[in-house]
């Protein structure tokens, strides 16, 4: 069991001290990231919780999956590790443009 938790469904108004305060009734939240949008600065409605030892973050996800947090249900489980980005073709390298561009017509 990681020890690095999934919050998901958050309120866009949920704030990192008001979630980690709220973990904290599980045990020591070493750390409370809420996601935001990198151009617009806005919660994307999910964060992630690091609690200071496994059971501690077991007893949070018993305890907060399902659980009401100002009107929405929570989801809380163990975090997943992200998975490698896909080249999806940008920048140099890749793509079917461009190519001898030193002749005219």
């Amino acid at each position: 069991m990681g020890k690095k938790l999934y919050i998901g469904n958050l309120p866009f108004s949920a704030t990192e001290q008001v979630l980690a305060e709220t973990f904290a009734q599980c045990g020591t939240v070493e750390s409370a990231k809420i996601i935001t949008d990198r151009d617009s600065g806005r919660s994307k409605g999910f964060g992630f919780v690091e609690m200071s030892s496994d059971t501690e973050a077991q007893t949070a996800i018993e305890k907060f999956n399902g659980a009401d947090f100002s009107g929405r249900p929570l989801t809380v489980n163990e975090a997943k590790p992200m998975a490698p980005k896909e080249n999806r073709g940008g920048g140099y390298g890749g793509g079917g443009f461009g190519g001898n561009r030193g002749n005219r017509w």
